[in-house]
């Protein structure tokens, strides 16, 4: 795999160029409003680090970023109240996967039946 595009979309919202409708914030992750929902409530949590995909994150992350990563991933479901009904959290990595941008980011589900993974 290539080395980490500082020109992706999301290390650009990181660093306040492209403005995001936040969801949640702590010292390692932020989450926001994905723009092109494919259900009532999809939110992207990404690392504020640049980790290209979950590979590198799982690498080279420390415990304690790997830690808080899933923590606000389920903050987030907490908050927007899909945590009791039911909620997919999904993470491409790499080119298989079609993941779009080289960023590490969780995609989470919500609102509705999600039906199967895949057809």
């Amino acid at each position: 795999m290539n080395e980490y595009d500082e020109k992706n979309v999301f290390n650009k919202i990181l660093r306040k160029e492209i403005i995001c409708s936040k969801v949640d914030e702590d010292n390692n992750n932020l989450s926001f409003e994905d723009i092109s929902k494919q259900a009532p409530v999809h939110v992207l949590t990404i690392p504020k680090k640049k980790y290209k995909d979950f590979s590198a994150f799982a690498e080279n992350a420390s415990d304690g970023e790997l830690s808080s990563f899933l923590k606000s991933i389920f903050k987030v479901a907490n908050k927007k109240g899909i945590n009791k009904t039911g909620y997919r959290i999904i993470i491409n990595c790499g080119s298989d996967s079609n993941q779009e941008v080289q960023h590490l980011h969780a995609h989470i589900l919500g609102g509705k039946n999600l039906g199967p993974i895949l057809k």
